[in-house]
């Protein structure tokens, strides 16, 4: 890890948690939560960004997630995943430093039929995501690569941290295994279950190449994602399985039998290919770093 100092944008969330206790020896990191930075203001940006210096990195890992409080709080989420990363792109090419933006397997519209993983170059720009929150993060990284043409953007999918308290999917799921005899899941939407842990330690494989020998990671589009592929249904029983629960306690039901406010792509699996042809280590398979969160008790 080269003396640069990392601007991690989104601190104190899920993510960012994950990248404060994966950190290097050596790394020079500085913490920013929305009590030191507020992304929809560009004074805000400014000011906190004002020691920003050339060589330096800003990783954004800062969005508004509620993905279906998002169909009706449209305006906040734009702000903040739209606005947000313009502004410190904005900074960054000002200050000739380097952004690293983390978006989502949502900014691809749905595609029936498709079984193929996705690649970036997949995302059609004529054709819009589902929901708002998909639309959000793609206004996003559209806009911090129009302010910075040397941002990357990092999608990743499924990201869970697992502990018996997280509120994320296998956290929830930890606790109705305890809590339920039985639940349903639905098995019509397949995607990349991503553990944070490995989603951290990828993004600090990639700052600590950005600006190095045969970099060519600026301006790139890469996929982050834990190896394979699963529908909801399947984590939930992995999930069980690991616990030592009967997964059969975990009944597959539709989409259309358990509907919610936002639409969700019915196939999103995200390919690494993007990734390792950076030079980048694969995230390991999703079903060996579930068996790892597990042993978080």
């Amino acid at each position: 890890m080269s003396s640069r100092t990392v601007h991690l944008i989104g601190a104190a969330g899920q993510l960012g948690t994950a990248l404060r206790g994966t950190a290097p020896a050596g790394a020079v990191v500085r913490p920013y939560t929305s009590d030191d930075i507020d992304l929809v203001r560009r004074l805000s940006v400014r000011e906190a960004l004002a020691g920003l210096r050339p060589g330096d990195l800003v990783l954004n890992a800062a969005a508004y997630t509620a993905v279906d409080d998002a169909e009706t709080d449209w305006d906040l989420a734009f702000r903040v995943n739209g606005t947000g990363p313009a502004l410190l792109a904005e900074a960054t090419a000002d200050a000739g430093a380097r952004l690293v933006h983390v978006s989502t397997d949502y900014v691809f519209a749905a595609e029936p039929g498709r079984t193929a993983p996705l690649e970036p170059g997949d995302l059609d720009p004529a054709v819009e995501p589902e929901s708002v929150y998909g639309a959000s993060k793609l206004a996003g990284e559209r806009a911090a690569r129009a302010a910075d043409p040397s941002t990357t953007v990092v999608r990743t999918a499924w990201v869970y941290t697992g502990g018996p308290e997280s509120p994320d999917f296998v956290g929830t799921m930890r606790r109705l295994e305890a809590a339920r005899p039985e639940i349903s899941v639905v098995d019509d939407q397949r995607g990349s279950p991503t553990y944070v842990m490995d989603l951290a330690r990828g993004l600090w494989e990639l700052i600590g190449r950005i600006d190095g020998p045969g970099d060519g990671t600026a301006g790139a589009d890469l996929h982050a994602v834990g190896a394979g592929e699963a529908t909801w249904c399947q984590l939930a029983r992995a999930v069980f399985a690991g616990l030592g629960a009967d997964p059969g306690r975990v009944h597959a039901c539709t989409t259309a039998e358990y509907p919610r406010p936002a639409p969700r792509p019915a196939f999103s699996v995200l390919s690494g290919r993007s990734w390792t042809d950076a030079g980048l280590t694969p995230l390991r398979d999703w079903r060996s770093a579930l068996a790892a969160a597990l042993e978080n008790r």
